[in-house]
């Protein structure tokens, strides 16, 4: 009897874990053989390695192909290798991809709260938050943010100096880190985080615990992307809730619940707060006559503290990967760092050996060596998106359906010699004016993604 019940239950598993294996054969799209509960992203989920190089060895094992079918555990996937089809899905048709393709399929109450943020947000939500945030982002925010950025500069050229005086060795990925930290914190926060001078900064601690996955988000994951939506109370950044809703409570106590006129982002999240609705056309939504219905929304202080989450979490990942590699990169190679360095010189002996706003945007090599830096080794090694409705890729005759994610490698993208001449060699001339068409490479070069 024993054996009968086993036997059952082992088999409506095995059915269960490959019941969906047969959707890219029939639909005459190349792919690996996908293993029973796992897919093709095993190295992923046993750690051995990241979803961004699972994707990318997808990518380079199908030269010929536009698209390649991934099974990721047991959910259909494709991975995108065509610029064209890029532009499609980011662009031509983005209201059938509007969707990021995160953690599960949670949607609406069921979406944790610290994920209620612009980064990870979909649909109405997104839209909602890209509205209320998108006036912290302009041109002349950043430029009147840009003294204190200047302040943390300063600071960490006096800690490397005295680093390279003391004969100690530099870790630039560490010192790169901290002073991301300390200049998101003045700019965006409007706190001081300390973390160039104090080794044990919460917020530097903060930054680590945030991108580490060990066994309890590993779980998690699992659950979560074989079992959508049935296990809600489940939160994979739930640790942190407590301590940014905390924060968040004590900067606008500081600020005595009012908008200080910092103009940084939290006076922005407070200035929403204060207005009380946002509101816009809706993209999920439709009238009987087929027209956008209207949607709102109110902010709270857990709606404050995710957004907060996002600004510090992905700008502290990112700048801090980018900065610390394009300095690694110029280590290698001493010619290009001397062009940098002499550029450095020569534009600052025009403002009286003071960085400023206008010092920098005349620094052109400096921009073509972070650009180029940004090629070799994109902040983000991947970007997705999830289908919303049935669509049709027309260049291709294939046909997805609502809930299929679609993948691009941007690493692959960024090193592919389809596109760049000897892309292994770091070389930051390829942006100059001569040789850059930002046109052509318009979705091959996608370091922070592309679309609206």
């Amino acid at each position: 009897m024993y054996f009968l019940i086993a036997g059952v239950i082992i088999t409506f598993l095995y059915w269960y874990s490959t019941r969906t294996f047969s959707y890219w054969k029939n639909r005459g799209v190349k792919h690996d053989p996908p293993v029973p509960g796992l897919g093709n992203n095993a190295d992923q989920v046993f750690a051995r390695k990241s979803m961004s190089q699972v994707i990318e060895d997808v990518y380079w094992r199908y030269p010929n192909e536009k698209v390649v079918g991934f099974y990721r555990l047991t959910q259909p996937e494709l991975v995108i290798r065509d610029p064209d089809v890029i532009k499609s899905i980011f662009t031509t048709d983005f209201a059938y991809f509007y969707a990021r393709s995160h953690l599960g399929s949670e949607s609406g109450d069921q979406v944790e709260p610290l994920r209620r943020n612009m980064l990870v947000a979909e649909g109405d939500l997104w839209r909602l938050l890209r509205q209320g945030c998108s006036p912290a982002f302009t041109m002349g925010k950043l430029k009147a943010m840009f003294p204190l950025i200047v302040e943390r500069a300063e600071r960490l050229q006096e800690l490397t100096l005295g680093l390279v005086e003391g004969g100690a060795p530099i870790d630039a990925r560490d010192l790169m880190a901290r002073f991301t930290i300390d200049f998101i914190g003045a700019c965006g926060l409007g706190i001081d985080a300390a973390a160039l001078d104090d080794d044990n900064s919460p917020f530097r601690k903060l930054g680590e615990q945030i991108f580490h996955i060990g066994p309890r988000e590993t779980i998690i994951y699992i659950l979560k992307e074989l079992f959508p939506g049935k296990f809600p109370f489940l939160k994979y950044f739930g640790q942190f809730e407590k301590y940014l809703l905390h924060l968040v409570r004590e900067i606008q106590n500081l600020r005595n619940n009012t908008p200080s006129g910092r103009n940084d982002f939290v006076d922005l999240l407070m200035e929403m707060k204060r207005k009380g609705k946002i509101e816009v056309e809706s993209m999920e939504r439709q009238k009987p006559d087929g027209t956008p219905e209207r949607v709102s929304m109110e902010i709270d202080d857990m709606m404050i503290a995710a957004n907060v989450f996002m600004f510090f979490g992905a700008g502290f990942e990112t700048a801090s990967n980018s900065t610390s590699f394009t300095l690694h990169a110029l280590a290698y190679n001493p010619d290009k760092q001397k062009k940098v360095q002499q550029e450095i010189d020569r534009v600052l002996a025009k403002y009286e050996n003071k960085l400023s706003w206008d010092a920098i945007k005349e620094m052109q090599y400096l921009e073509w060596t972070f650009k180029e830096g940004l090629r070799m080794q994109p902040p983000v090694g991947h970007i997705g998106r999830t289908c919303k409705r049935k669509y049709t890729f027309q260049e291709l005759g294939l046909t997805i359906d609502e809930g299929v994610r679609v993948r691009i490698s941007v690493q692959a993208l960024h090193n592919d010699p389809l596109y760049w001449n000897n892309p292994e060699e770091f070389r930051p001339e390829r942006f100059s004016p001569d040789e850059y068409n930002e046109a052509r490479t318009k979705y091959t070069y996608i370091p922070f993604g592309t679309g609206p």
